[in-house]
């Protein structure tokens, strides 16, 4: 499967006018921008007869716009959003990720033909890419349970098995006036699930803006059902489900992907296909679809899907990636975290990752921390390098969140207080660690989700197209050198927690280089300094004549994307750069055990913990592929933050952030402070990650 390169809808360079007579068009930045890219410049004043007028669906203030467009005979655009949101309602201020935008008439009404249903009707559905995409999609959205509004709790407890399932929805909703529903459908429905399923519990799923208070629902409590106001996953409940009952829900849709065959009370957009049960049918419907087909229509050709990081139009797959980070953040930091002993420069950059839905609260004492975040219900995030026994022992009742840099960090040192773009967040362990499961650790040993293979491959393709690395500092051009089996020697900080946790019987740079010599006595070793040794921020250097007898070349100051390319293989500790050797399909020998080691990917000289090894001839046992760690390692793992459109983003945004070098630097302040840190480097341990 391939994910196509988006195509804008709109013709030609010219913006069409689109006349407007609703405020609500004027009152949202985000759909303003998503109607221009698509084409349309929205304007005030009166249309002229080739002009186009916007209204949102069927809203109440459709009807300015609709008279207007029948004086002025100019063409009318219905607009509504599309069927994945935001994670929050709009109404809660949370802007849409794609939109319906209709020149025919809008998806919900069933009592005309739309974009959508001409689609349905008339487009080819049969396109071995397409129906590929729409598998993997629905595959996707169930494995990150997404939905239209995303707010619901992952993991929470849903009914035992085995209950009849209807879908509440707001009174007054458009998508039910239009859906040539009856007025008592919802009591009717409600009988009709008990007459067909007598003796079945019953469990109504409330509206998620009636249980945010903001619309009213139609069903309340009543000892002939159970009516559910937690925000529960769509899907699991789905999963749960004997039956699906629902007048025209998105949920109905929903139920279709998860293998169901729902009663359709209403005429909404996916009723009529030959996979609902339907109450309410038309002639125009005549086709057969499936599932896959249904899907690829609604959520991948009919959309205008938005890319708000990179400011343009974009394609589904684009879409789930950009609100898959929203909805993580969302989920992991709306009930709110304590920050516990983070310095001052790294502040504002963690309140911009974790704080984005409820600040963060920082706390500079470990037993003051620990009281808040119990008593408060919120987690602790420490830096991975201070979380003491104290805290992880002590604090049983809290989660524990050990923080540190991600793998795609910066143009520039941590060291240097260069601010970061990625941060891992790990509630087992962290991955430097082996003497410890991390949640890393578990990432690799699981199967890709459906589609991060796939995923994996064009990052790292990304990645090696860009040449990026964890710092990207550039450095010289590369040296003329040596001829010969070249193997790359990359030194660490010594006293660094990688080494001081993760090594084995050689923990010094120059002990990493004599068994790289002892092993190849024949090889071109080429010894590369750490770039916090080479700025002077952190102690460590070697003396280089001391290396003559060792090394064929020290690479000082060099770019070390140009350095992999140029050797045959890389020994190490436990440097990150094994890992960015492997992406680039150089072979890797590890000393100690880092991350990456110990899946067979790697030579392993090291103490590799037993839980990491696999039996190669149990065919049943999962064995992770390069795709399975890089996904672990760069998607599913850390978490990325964009500066430039201050939103979370999924790792393909910091690749083209990086690319590009559109991202900020350390201000005057920072520049100061990070000389001081050098300065002090050798004497004080204040300024180590």
């Amino acid at each position: 499967m391939t994910v196509e390169t988006f195509k804008p809808k709109a013709a030609g360079n010219a913006l069409r006018r689109l006349y407007y007579f609703n405020a609500g068009f004027a009152r949202a930045p985000r759909l303003r921008r998503i109607l221009q890219l698509a084409g349309y410049d929205l304007t005030l004043g009166l249309p002229a007869r080739a002009d186009s007028i916007a209204v949102w669906g069927r809203s109440p203030f459709a009807g300015r716009g609709e008279k207007i467009a029948s004086w002025r005979g100019s063409q009318l655009v219905r607009v509504e959003d599309a069927f994945l949101r935001s994670v929050r309602p709009g109404r809660i201020g949370d802007a849409p990720i794609g939109l319906m935008i209709d020149t025919v008439g809008v998806h919900f009404d069933g009592s005309c033909p739309s974009e959508l249903e001409v689609l349905l009707q008339s487009a080819d559905l049969d396109n071995p890419n397409l129906l590929a995409r729409a598998s993997t999609g629905i595959a996707r959205l169930k494995a990150l349970d997404l939905s239209k509004y995303n707010m619901h709790a992952v993991g929470h407890a849903c009914p035992a098995p085995g209950y009849v399932l209807l879908i509440d929805q707001t009174k007054g909703d458009a998508s039910l006036r239009f859906s040539g529903a009856t007025k008592d459908v919802f009591q009717r429905m409600l009988a009709t699930a008990k007459a067909e399923h007598p003796g079945k519990r019953i469990v109504i799923k409330s509206h998620p803006e009636t249980n945010l208070g903001l619309r009213s629902g139609h069903f309340g409590p009543d000892a002939g059902h159970d009516l559910l106001t937690t925000p529960l996953s769509p899907w699991a409940l789905l999963a749960g489900a004997a039956a699906v009952y629902t007048v025209s829900s998105q949920m109905g849709f929903e139920a279709i992907l998860a293998g169901h065959r729902p009663r359709v009370f209403g005429l909404p957009f996916y009723a009529g296909w030959g996979v609902s049960d339907d109450e309410i049918t038309t002639s125009r419907r005549s086709r057969r679809l499936t599932a896959e087909q249904l899907f690829a229509a609604a959520m991948i050709l009919a959309p205008t899907w938005y890319d708000p990081c990179q400011d343009r139009l974009c394609s589904f797959e684009q879409a789930v990636d950009q609100l898959e980070a929203e909805t993580r953040a969302f989920r992991e930091d709306h009930a709110g975290h304590i920050a516990l002993g983070m310095r001052l420069w790294k502040r504002g950059r963690l309140q911009q990752f974790f704080g984005r839905y409820t600040p963060l609260h920082f706390a500079a004492k470990t037993e003051a921390a620990m009281a808040l975040a119990k008593n408060s219900g919120k987690s602790l995030l420490v830096w991975a390098a201070s979380a003491h026994p104290q805290i992880t022992n002590t604090a049983a009742s809290t989660t524990v969140y050990r923080v540190e840099d991600g793998f795609l960090r910066s143009r520039g040192l941590g060291a240097a207080l260069v601010p970061p773009l990625s941060l891992v967040t790990d509630d087992l362990g962290i991955y430097y660690d082996p003497s410890h499961e991390s949640r890393l650790e578990r990432l690799i040993a699981c199967p890709c989700p459906p589609g991060g293979e796939a995923r994996a491959r064009r990052l790292m393709n990304a990645i090696i197209q860009s040449r990026l690395s964890k710092y990207n500092l550039g450095g010289a051009g590369l040296p003329v050198l040596p001829p010969g089996h070249r193997i790359l020697v990359p030194g660490q900080v010594e006293d660094d927690a990688s080494i001081r946790l993760g090594a084995g019987a050689v923990r010094s740079n120059l002990g990493l280089i004599q068994a790289a010599r002892q092993a190849n006595p024949n090889a071109v070793l080429i010894y590369k300094p750490h770039p916090d040794v080479e700025a002077g921020l952190r102690p460590g250097k070697l003396d280089p004549a001391s290396l003559t007898s060792l090394v064929q070349h020290i690479a000082s100051n060099t770019d070390p994307v140009a350095l992999l390319d140029a050797v045959d293989e890389v020994w190490t500790m436990t440097s990150l750069l094994g890992f960015e050797a492997l992406i680039r399909g150089k072979p890797v020998t590890c000393l100690g055990a880092p991350f990456y080691a110990g899946w067979g990917l790697t030579t392993d000289l090291g103490p590799i913990p037993a839980r990491r090894f696999q039996n190669p001839d149990d065919p049943a046992q999962f064995r992770p592929n390069l795709e399975s760690l890089v996904h672990a390692t760069l998607i599913a793992y850390p978490r990325y933050y964009d500066p430039v459109s201050k939103l979370p983003c999924p790792p393909e945004i910091a690749v083209a952030r990086l690319q590009s070098g559109d991202i900020p630097r350390p201000g005057l302040v920072g520049r100061l402070l990070a000389k001081l840190q050098g300065r002090f480097a050798s004497h004080s341990a204040l300024w180590r990650r």
